[in-house]
């Protein structure tokens, strides 16, 4: 307490006119419109200088925090790219491989060759191809179509000379599939991002898979025969369901550029479909 006494004994010339000073001010403030406004203003300047520069320090701020977040996520996406052309180069690589694999694969089978003359493939889009073949040529509908790539897909409709198909690259294809040398299998489907690319849903979290394995059909159907190449993983993930895996795959076929198939007429097919057809008339009268 001694001190603060000492201290305004020492300087109290100096507060006493700090505060005439004020006192002055306000005063000449108060009685005088003029130097009123002007001081008023002079003091709305002084605040709209300091809040436009902390409004700016906080933009900066947060400006630094977006171009951050922005950097990240551009680093991720050059990561993910990257892998993605490894991946598309070894696939590649294995083109004549897995050519001569298909044509071992579907020894037995009457193949039907066509060529593609309709292809509108896009993402985010339900993509056909049209073939040069058609119910004059023994193609029928739900007929599997492969190329020297691997799975094409499934004829959807026939013409007397022309055939629609429908690509993996469809939001409604959906193959049975399984990781070579596995007994696990899901569903090979397309999420409409990318025409080179495609999924498998539904693996058991038990299932031994890896990025580089091949995923090929797994003959769950009379569509398509056993061992036929479909693609390689990209990317071995959770499932939204959080009971089983998703397998991003990096599809063997370029659909962009697809040229030459054949359409696969599987010897039982007929008789697999009579079947199946027989069994749901005896399920649903069962019912009744």
């Amino acid at each position: 307490m001694q001190v603060l006494l000492d201290f305004l004994r020492r300087y109290n010339y100096l507060f006493l006119f700090l505060i005439l000073e004020i006192f002055s001010i306000l005063m000449l403030v108060r009685f005088n419109r003029y130097q009123g406004y002007v001081w008023l203003t002079g003091a709305n300047e002084v605040a709209a200088s300091v809040n436009g520069a902390y409004t700016g320090a906080v933009a900066f701020t947060e400006l630094r925090e977006v171009n951050r977040s922005l950097t990240d996520a551009n680093i991720r996406l050059q990561q993910e790219n990257h892998a993605l052309r490894e991946a598309l180069a070894d696939t590649k690589y294995d083109t004549t491989y897995t050519h001569r694999r298909v044509l071992d694969e579907l020894q037995g089978y009457r193949l039907i060759p066509a060529r593609v003359v309709g292809n509108k493939i896009r993402v985010g889009a339900d993509n056909y191809l049209v073939i040069d073949r058609g119910s004059s040529d023994g193609v029928t509908a739900e007929m599997g179509v492969v190329s020297g790539g691997g799975v094409v897909g499934i004829v959807y409709l026939t013409g007397r000379h022309h055939s629609l198909v429908m690509p993996v690259t469809h939001s409604k294809s959906s193959i049975s599939c399984s990781v070579r040398g596995q007994n696990y299998f899901g569903y090979l489907q397309w999420d409409g991002s990318n025409t080179r690319t495609a999924y498998v849903a539904d693996v058991p979290r038990y299932a031994k898979a890896h990025k580089g394995q091949v995923i090929e059909t797994s003959g769950y159907s009379s569509v398509f025969p056993p061992g036929i190449f479909v693609g390689r993983i990209h990317k071995v993930s959770n499932a939204s369901d959080g009971q089983s895996y998703r397998l991003d795959v990096v599809l063997g076929n370029d659909f962009a550029s697809l040229r030459d198939v054949s359409v696969v007429a599987t010897p039982y097919k007929s008789e697999i479909d009579t079947l199946r057809r027989r069994a749901e008339f005896i399920d649903m009268n069962s019912e009744d």
